[in-house]
């Protein structure tokens, strides 16, 4: 069991943050132990149809037989809306025998993997190398299998810490984690993290708490290293909403939203239309088809630009989605 002590300074400086590193390395888990998350075995094969051999046998090394990930690699989120490249350009100035400590502790009691040799290799030169080839290798997995998903995976997440906050302010740490795993206690100031293959209790001292909803924890899931401050990242809520697919546009009920004037407008602007070329196709006066451009310009459903003297509506990207159609379209 894994314990931090919280006094009243660190629950007021309690936190949330996001961190696109961690989710790429959490995702390890799921490629190394598939029975863990049926959910989100289809994103699992399409990562596993793009990974080469040699990527592949490298990212799996970074996880120890018990499931644990170097500190390094999963480090503290300064701020809530850090990119990965910032993250990783943080990692790659990690001294040596930091990442050395951190690959021995990963793989502890065992003996690392071969991929990893640099790290027992005699002279820095050989593990800053390897932390070099590792970053790159972790951008090159983010931009394959995260680029396209994150943004609906962020929303996910936002949408957990949106619903913590409230938690922590109306009914305190108590609330805050009552619900957030079976694994998570909090009695008499300290949190208490069931499970754990370590043994160890981290005093917060005025170091505050910051807590990492993830898309691919299994559980909650602290540093490695007692000497790291607190940070506790946990399993997100919403994660079957992911990869649930968007039901098929309701015509009808569009229509019951906007009014069949209006609804029919959307759908033909797929293609730039003026409001003359509407008006032909609808067989109503422009003034009819102008005011109903009015109110789907001003509710975003629309965009506009001139040409020469005509001014051409086409369906945004928002206008898109409520019509159920391709956003590139």
């Amino acid at each position: 069991m894994i314990s931090f002590q919280l006094d009243v300074e660190d629950l007021a400086d309690t936190r949330f943050a996001i961190s696109p590193l961690q989710e790429a390395l959490f995702s390890v888990w799921t490629l190394r132990d598939p029975g863990r998350y049926p959910l989100h075995l289809p994103w699992r094969r399409s990562v596993l149809s793009q990974l080469d051999t040699v990527d592949r046998r490298l990212l799996l090394s970074l996880v120890g037989e018990t499931r644990a990930l170097p500190d390094f690699l999963t480090p503290r989120p300064t701020t809530s809306a850090r990119s990965i490249e910032e993250q990783l350009a943080g990692v790659r100035g990690t001294p040596p025998d930091i990442v050395c400590r951190d690959m021995v502790a990963t793989h502890a009691p065992g003996r690392l993997p071969d991929v990893l040799h640099e790290v027992s290799a005699p002279g820095e030169k050989s593990v800053i190398a390897l932390v070099d080839t590792i970053c790159d290798l972790l951008q090159r997995y983010w931009d394959m299998a995260f680029m396209p998903m994150w943004p609906q995976m962020r929303l996910v997440l936002e949408a957990d810490i949106t619903h913590r906050a409230r938690q922590l302010a109306t009914g305190g740490a108590r609330l805050l984690f009552s619900d957030m795993h079976p694994n998570l206690r909090w009695r008499d100031g300290v949190l208490h993290i069931d499970k754990m293959a370590a043994t160890h209790r981290v005093t917060a001292a005025g170091r505050g708490l910051l807590l990492v909803p993830s898309v691919f924890a299994y559980k909650p899931v602290p540093p490695l290293s007692p000497d790291e401050p607190p940070m506790l990242a946990y399993p997100s809520r919403g994660i079957a909403t992911l990869w649930a697919e968007a039901p098929a546009a309701d015509t009808t009920a569009l229509a019951s939203l906007l009014g069949v004037p209006r609804a029919r407008m959307l759908g033909m602007l797929g293609d730039p239309l003026s409001t003359a070329d509407l008006a032909h196709r609808l067989r109503v006066t422009p003034s009819a088809v102008s005011q109903h451009l009015q109110v789907l310009y001003a509710t975003g459903l629309v965009t506009r630009a001139r040409d020469g003297r005509r001014v051409m509506y086409r369906r945004s990207p928002l206008g898109n989605q409520l019509a159920g159609q391709d956003p590139q379209s």
